[in-house]
């Protein structure tokens, strides 16, 4: 079976250690690019920065923030993109409650607490009994390896986003959304509406996971991506 080219897209705190266990284990089966998706402060940009960096085709998983950009990527150019993974993502626009989150977060970074706005993220990404070390201790280093800066453009980038219902409904490949039981981020439901949009949609829920599956449960995650790169 020859190799397909597989995009890994990190999510608003991540860098692409976020994608270790993926890029591992199946590497086997695809030839993995994880882009850095640090420069750009709207969506459209953060799209073309990947699609910049991409093989003429590749399918595509975007994790979090990363499935926003993903999906922007198959606006953009979707005669490039063989699959689509959604994972712990919406396609929806932001709630008021999110937006309202998002400006507080920017105004935070800008007065020097990027360091508090991460520790108060992490009960909100982490299932409860992943709230400890290694995880509690990774996410922030992590995400200091991000920065303040990036983590603040991406923030601006995802106010920038588009409704993208009508858009996975117009998708003819296969997608696959995946999601912790538990995210406190993006609801099950909201997975359940992109599988059951999309003309070939599958919905892959993970137990005892919150938002950040691929770290949480990563062997659950990527026999997930294994599966959707194979069979879908």
């Amino acid at each position: 079976m020859s190799k397909q080219n597989l995009i890994l897209i990190p999510g608003l705190v991540c860098d692409e250690q976020v994608w270790r266990h993926q890029a591992e284990f199946l590497s086997d089966i695809a030839e993995i690019i994880i882009p850095p998706v640090v420069k750009s402060s709207t969506m459209f940009g953060l799209a073309e920065e990947v699609l910049a960096i991409s093989p003429e085709t590749f399918a595509v998983a975007g994790f979090s923030m990363g499935g926003y950009v993903a999906m922007e990527m198959y606006r953009q150019a979707p005669d490039r993109i063989s699959r689509l993974a959604l994972l712990d993502t919406t396609a929806r626009d932001d709630t008021k409650v999110k937006a309202e989150g998002r400006i507080k977060a920017i105004d935070a970074c800008e007065d020097g607490k990027f360091e508090n706005v991460i520790d108060g993220m992490i009960s909100i990404l982490l299932h409860p009994a992943h709230q400890q070390p290694p995880l509690s201790e990774f996410v922030p280093r992590m995400a200091g390896r991000v920065g303040s800066e990036s983590f603040v453009r991406r923030h601006r980038a995802m106010q920038s986003r588009q409704d993208s219902r009508d858009l996975i409904s117009s998708c003819n490949i296969p997608v696959r959304a995946i999601c912790g039981r538990q995210d406190a981020m993006c609801s099950v439901e909201e997975h359940e509406e992109m599988a059951n949009l999309a003309k070939y949609g599958r919905l892959s829920v993970i137990e005892e996971c919150g938002h950040m599956t691929i770290l949480e449960r990563p062997h659950a995650a990527t026999a997930l991506l294994r599966d959707w790169l194979i069979y879908d």
